[in-house]
């Protein structure tokens, strides 16, 4: 079953036409709000080089579930 998201406030504009894979696979940078330099620190520090590894970071998903267990997602 197709999935349709509206990705326009997530990721640059370069991105939006881009599937759900493809996005997954781009430069953390493509996410909205993330810049070059940003992108750089992420890889000097976790290794991090698309979106997927941002969101596979074991770190990042630990915090990520700690604040979903308190309620407090915004």
């Amino acid at each position: 079953m197709p999935v349709t998201a509206d990705l326009t406030k997530l990721v640059d504009k370069a991105y939006q036409d881009k599937t759900l894979t493809e996005i997954v696979d781009a430069p953390v940078s493509a996410l909205a709000g993330v810049s070059d330099g940003d992108a750089k620190l992420l890889k000097e520090a976790f290794n991090i080089t698309t979106v997927g590894d941002l969101g596979r970071n074991p770190y990042f998903r630990t915090a990520n579930a700690l604040v979903a267990l308190t309620g407090t997602a915004k």
